[in-house]
């Protein structure tokens, strides 16, 4: 793994780099869930992760190691939501001024605590305009670090974290459910995986109208495609990473998709049976853990829930069918 973009090394340097900043989010289990597959499943659950996802982990893991010049021009990223508030309550707790390229879509309960973690936002269209390159610009201009949300091996090590804690709290798994947007958290979840769980399948997930990841995986080369129409906004990528492609070749097992009727079920399921909101995003590994996709009886499963941050009346929306 040496010749890939991290290592298990970075993952645990960049563990001990965001000890007490970062939570240490419970690892929960459901006798339903358990029922419902065969299996003993594991949910790691960084909805209570701090700004509401796992993207605080690698938020925080890359804003840490700039320069004292970097801090004092400032951090600029792009994102539909969780990377953005990531970014920007980890600049906030760092002292770095932050400014946050959105989508006009993007959840105005993301949008607001952006906002009021004190970082700048620059809205834009994300179907007829470019969010990277309005990122470029801006980092041009103001001389600002670029902290693109996936593609970044600082980024991609802060996110294996989570299946760090996961694999030292419950053991060795024989299966590991992860879900898939641009890959960050896949690459580095499965780069922690392979090392502390050998023998542990890593299946990705992502949205059916976005399965970029799923083609890209079986073709050998990054596939792009145009923004997917899914109610899983923190998985409307268009392509992998040139970083975290190369990452999920040769660490992850398979690719699934789910459905978003799959998700809203899996939505229902968590707040009905755990008490818990998670955003459609966040239910992807569910729910292809659910999905019977594999034979899961008898096996030992972790399954990560990445994010929580849906607007309440959206997700009542979801629930009642009426979105």
């Amino acid at each position: 793994m040496s010749s890939l973009p991290i290592s298990f090394d970075d993952i645990v340097q960049a563990h001990a780099r965001i000890a007490g900043a970062a939570h240490r989010t419970p690892v929960l289990t459901s006798t339903t869930a358990n029922d419902l597959s065969g299996a003993q499943i594991f949910f790691k659950c960084e909805n209570f992760q701090r700004a509401g996802a796992f993207k605080f982990r690698g938020a925080y893991n890359a804003i840490s190691q700039f320069t004292p010049e970097q801090r004092a021009h400032g951090v600029v990223a792009f994102s539909s939501g969780n990377h953005a508030q990531g970014i920007a309550l980890s600049a906030q707790l760092l002292d770095v001024k932050a400014v946050i390229v959105m989508p006009t879509d993007a959840p105005a309960i993301k949008v607001a605590a952006t906002r009021g973690y004190g970082a700048e936002v620059v809205l834009y269209d994300r179907y007829t305009e470019d969010r990277e390159a309005i990122g470029r610009q801006l980092a041009d201009e103001r001389s600002l670090t670029l902290i693109p949300p996936y593609d970044h091996p600082h980024i991609m090590a802060g996110q294996g974290t989570c299946v760090k804690e996961l694999i030292e709290e419950v053991g060795e798994l024989d299966f590991l459910f992860v879900p898939l947007g641009g890959g960050g958290l896949l690459s580095g979840c499965s780069t922690a995986a392979k090392v502390m769980s050998p023998g542990c399948t890593v299946i990705g997930v992502e949205p059916e109208a976005g399965n970029d990841g799923q083609r890209s995986f079986r073709e050998g080369k990054i596939v792009h495609i145009d923004t997917p129409a899914t109610i899983a906004d923190g998985a409307q990528t268009q392509h992998l990473g040139q970083y975290t492609f190369p990452v999920l070749q040769k660490l992850v097992d398979d690719i699934l998709t789910v459905s978003d009727s799959e998700l809203v079920e899996t939505m229902k399921f968590f707040a009905g049976r755990m008490k818990m909101v998670v955003e459609p995003t966040g239910c992807l590994a569910a729910a292809a853990a659910f999905g019977k996709q594999y034979d899961l009886k008898g096996k030992k499963v972790g399954v990560v829930i990445s994010g929580g941050n849906v607007d309440l009346l959206r997700f009542a929306a979801l629930i009642q069918g009426a979105a």
